[in-house]
């Protein structure tokens, strides 16, 4: 059991190693850290300069992401004996500290974690963009997945084949928009990492997808115009699994709910030895959005579709190190790997 009052330096950086490893969309890693070693609080930021105006004009998706990394700081507190509690939005005149993770002490005997593996997944799980196999993942699994959706406050819907193929349809839909959009498509370029390149964000060319080579699965086209860098199309499982992540508000705090929600069940997949891809591109049109809500649901927020089997492990996307600043409370956050 941890035994000091105050997280060493050691704690602070297992901390943000595993916040960082959180997903992000395009790996824009939308986050900047900052320690209060005072009151033991670890406050997470918005990144500004790392956003997408024209695909996440709302900022929805970088609250997901967001949420992620909150999910993984929780988890890896608790992993390392401290008991972790989560403020959301805690300050209504800070719209951009959209998270403050305060050690309030050790952990006892009886709040260990209770999901055996989760922890060490954050550093197994990588977006698989390439073709499952298509074997059928048990019902056991699936139930775990959902399970662990409700429990950080959102739903996962996992879709009969009518459903699947409506969500795709939609998917497919909202890709074809972003292709004739060539700002949005422009957006996007900025994001991928050229060969030989050494970038912290976006994601590098090992580790884009091919496209369906049966057109069944709208894989999204990070190249656009430039078709030098597209890999060759493969045939991908003709059953495809999905999961629809929603929850019943709209809110910015939901956003962020629904972003832990979208880790538990990502690790909880990572752990059992699935792969997982999302496909947000509905997501990203408001009318399409609202389309892939359950029907005759009222409620239904959709945020992002989770694709997931078995197959091939995806490769690793790079991270900044999750540099904090120790600072008053005035002064600005400090972002990964600026300069203290």
């Amino acid at each position: 059991m941890r035994t000091q009052a105050v997280p060493d330096a050691a704690t602070v950086e297992a901390l943000l190693a595993a916040a960082v490893a959180a997903p992000s969309i395009h790996n824009t890693q939308p986050w900047r850290f900052r320690l209060d070693p005072h009151h033991q609080v670890l406050e997470v930021h918005s990144a500004p300069e790392r956003t997408l105006p024209l695909t996440d004009p709302m900022h929805r998706a970088q609250y997901l992401s967001v949420g992620a990394a909150v999910f993984n700081l929780r988890l890896a507190a608790l992993h390392l004996g401290w008991r972790p509690e989560v403020r959301l939005l805690p300050d209504p005149h800070n719209p951009g500290l959209l998270a403050a993770v305060r050690l309030t002490g050790p952990v006892g005997a009886d709040e260990q974690p209770t999901d055996p593996g989760l922890y060490e997944a954050i550093a197994r799980r990588h977006t698989s963009r390439m073709p499952f196999t298509g074997r059928p993942v048990p019902l056991p699994i699936v139930a775990e997945m959902t399970s662990a959706a409700h429990a950080a406050g959102a739903r996962l819907h996992i879709p009969d084949i009518a459903g699947t193929r409506r969500l795709l349809h939609l998917t497919a839909a909202a890709e074809a928009r972003n292709h004739a959009h060539p700002d949005r498509t422009a957006e996007t370029l900025t994001w991928i990492t050229a060969p030989g390149r050494d970038a912290a964000y976006g994601i590098p060319v090992p580790a884009l997808g091919p496209p369906d080579a049966g057109r069944r699965i709208p894989m999204r086209d990070f190249t656009g115009p430039v078709p030098a860098v597209r890999r060759p199309a493969l045939w991908f499982e003709r059953h495809v699994q999905l999961g629809l992540l929603w929850t019943t508000h709209d809110r910015r705090e939901d956003w962020l709910r629904a972003g832990q929600a979208l880790q538990y069940v990502l690790l909880t997949a990572t752990a059992h030895g699935l792969r997982t891809s999302l496909l947000h591109q509905a997501m990203e049109w408001p009318h399409l959005r609202a389309a892939t809500a359950l029907p005759r649901h009222t409620r239904c927020h959709p945020h992002v579709l989770i694709r997931f089997g078995y197959g091939p492990d995806g490769a690793g996307t790079p991270r900044a190190p999750g540099h904090s600043a120790a600072r008053p409370a005035a002064a600005p956050p400090v972002a990964e790997g600026e300069a203290d």
